[in-house]
């Protein structure tokens, strides 16, 4: 089985000539937030864990299910609880980086988004693989954080749909919401850093929709070789 590592070097030269072909230059399309592609895949993420309640939770439904997510890993909360993040390093999801702490790294000076991201790997790679993938907390980015990112080899990774579920919304409302605009190619933004949350029991019923839809369910690394490069 390949490496991630030899994933992202891959998924590096297709990007390479998708900016070749389509001229992609600024940093908004540095970005992933969707991959093109005429194949029924979609890659759930999970953002601001591992969380001791809420995350042995969602990995216990996941194992039920037999799906492999992203999740992308706050540094301070793995810090906290290792044996959490070790036991979905067993389970086999990938990990990525979320920086150290949930602040916004757009509104820091360019060593202190250095210092997240390091602080991040740091605790990360105590326990799990060295990540490939990078998301900055909210979203929020610019050319330093970019830049920073791409110093460690990562892939910045965004979403395509939101539920808002960090919010505590109804089970039915996140559902409802992700299966409205699911299409081939979408990443989808769930959170497991708070409790309690609707996520965990929203994640079984996703998956059950998606699978009745025909979608395979993939880590985002996996996705990303499914990206199609349009002329």
């Amino acid at each position: 089985m390949r490496s991630s590592r030899f994933l992202g070097v891959v998924f590096s030269a297709v990007i390479a000539a998708a900016v070749l072909t389509q001229g992609i230059t600024s940093d908004q399309e540095k970005v992933i937030k969707k991959v093109p592609t005429t194949h029924k895949v979609v890659a759930l993420t999970v953002d601001d864990g591992p969380h001791y309640k809420t995350t042995p939770q969602m990995l216990a439904i996941l194992r039920e299910k037999k799906v492999k997510l992203t999740l992308f890993i706050l540094g301070e909360n793995a810090k906290s609880h290792p044996e959490i993040l070790a036991q979905a390093v067993a389970d086999g999801h990938e990990i990525a980086n979320h920086a150290y702490s949930h602040q916004l790294l757009s509104k820091m000076s360019k060593d202190d988004v250095q210092k997240e991201l390091n602080q991040a790997e740091k605790v990360i790679t105590a326990v799990a693989p060295m990540p490939t993938l990078f998301r900055p907390p909210g979203g929020a980015y610019n050319h330093y954080v970019l830049e920073e990112s791409a110093k460690h080899g990562y892939t910045t990774i965004l979403w395509s749909i939101d539920p808002g579920d960090w919010r505590r919304p109804s089970v039915e409302s996140v559902v409802d919401e992700v299966m409205k605009k699911i299409e081939p190619g979408s990443i989808v933004l769930l959170h497991d850093g708070q409790y309690p949350l609707p996520t965990p029991e929203a994640i079984g019923i996703i998956i059950d929709r998606l699978r009745e839809q025909g979608y395979s369910i993939v880590t985002v690394s996996e996705l990303l070789q499914y990206y199609e490069v349009r002329p």
